[in-house]
């Protein structure tokens, strides 16, 4: 059994952080516009229709289990989902199919970097013995994603709300997580630079939250007032004080 803190909580044995806005950003080249995909198929109105964003995933919090069956089942269902956004689009039917296709390649061929403070955290809270993992909305290939920007050997257990078959804030994927990190809640410390998804949500569950506020954060806004049991730091250097 860990010991408990000075605080009588019981100490944190793992470190789950978000992946995207906490450990990695995007670097140039930025991906391009939709609007190509269209424009040459001669589909303007939709083009306009569609706008400008590349979110086309499930909202924060869906529930997707009967999707997450396997990676092909469920990129078969992102490209549904595409696809049912380009007909909503004024796509025709027969266009609709082999846009998606090329939105979702698109979507996914980001170039990725870890902020420069990210290693060196993260190999501190190993050497401390602690379990350190990610958790993270994201597509099935998160564990590509990791060893892509060099952080494979830094992570124990990689969990992404594809394979876990919901996304934050769902507690499914919170217990897929600490399942996987053999940790209880009161155990596991949970950082993210979202509020909803990586300090609500986590807190919600019984875990203890770190909100990440980076100075070049993406996220626009004030940072809400700390509730009990969370913390919130400039750069994850700031983690080595709260474990």
């Amino acid at each position: 059994m860990p010991e408990p803190s000075p605080s009588g909580r019981a100490a944190v044995r793992g470190v789950i952080l978000d992946f995207y806005g906490t450990l990695v950003r995007l670097i140039e080249p930025l991906p391009p516009s939709h609007r190509p995909f269209f424009l040459r198929r001669g589909l303007t109105g939709p083009a306009d229709a569609w706008g400008d964003r590349w979110s086309a995933g499930p909202p924060d919090g869906t529930e997707h289990a009967a999707h997450s069956t396997s990676e092909r089942a469920y990129h078969a269902w992102e490209l549904a989902r595409l696809r049912r956004r380009a007909l909503a689009c004024g796509v025709p039917a027969a266009e609709a199919g082999p846009l998606a296709v090329e939105i979702d390649r698109a979507m996914k061929d980001v170039r990725l970097a870890p902020f420069d403070d990210v290693p060196a955290a993260l190999a501190g809270l190993r050497a401390r013995g602690l379990t350190v993992a990610v958790c993270s909305n994201w597509y099935w290939d998160l564990d590509r994603a990791l060893d892509a920007v060099g952080l494979t050997g830094l992570v124990d257990v990689a969990v992404t709300s594809a394979r876990a078959g919901a996304r934050k804030p769902h507690p499914r994927i919170y217990r897929t997580v600490l399942e996987r990190c053999g940790l209880r809640p009161e155990q596991a410390l949970f950082v993210g630079d979202v509020w909803e998804v990586d300090v609500a949500g986590p807190l919600a569950q019984g875990m203890r939250a770190v909100h990440l506020w980076r100075p070049d954060r993406a996220v626009a806004g004030v940072a809400p007032a700390l509730p009990a049991g969370a913390a919130r730091i400039a750069s994850l250097a700031g983690l080595s004080s709260l474990v």
